[in-house]
């Protein structure tokens, strides 16, 4: 099924902008945040990043796969300020996705072959967009149907 329903074009203009996304995990009462490089894949509608089973991160969503993320352009002039806030889920690719993940992770990545990790998918059911380039405070939104 296709999880891209109805998502605004200048959303996925934007990931497709950046590379690295702010992902934000919490145990036991305890946040705590990871910057990621990502692939994104648009007929999807998913995140694929890389990260090592040991790391924090990973081992706080084995415990609790609910995570938030943001993307941002790093700008000091009001009138440019654009961000996007996700919330969702991570796990680990299903096994009939493997190649098609592991694929656009590696095209955009190639270096990435040589490292030995783990790929993960984060599956957003929620965008909130803010860009001032469409007016002052301007948000798009975006709900999983």
């Amino acid at each position: 099924m296709d999880n891209n329903n109805f998502l605004d074009p200048k959303i996925v203009e934007f990931i497709k902008e950046h590379h690295v996304l702010t992902l934000a995990t919490s145990r036991n009462n305890e946040p705590y945040c990871a910057n990621c490089f990502y692939a994104y894949i648009e007929s999807k509608n998913v995140f694929v990043f890389t990260s090592d089973l040991e790391t924090k991160h990973v081992k706080d969503f084995e415990f609790q796969n609910k995570v938030a993320a943001s993307i941002v352009l790093e700008t000091s002039i009001i009138g440019k300020i654009q961000g996007l806030q996700i919330t969702g889920k991570v796990e680990l690719p299903k096994e009939t996705e493997k190649y098609e993940i592991q694929k656009a992770y590696l095209k955009k990545y190639p270096f990435a072959v040589i490292m030995k990790t783990h790929l993960w998918v984060l599956t957003p059911d929620f965008y909130k967009f803010t860009d001032n380039r469409l007016g002052f405070g301007k948000k798009i939104f975006w709900q999983k149907p």
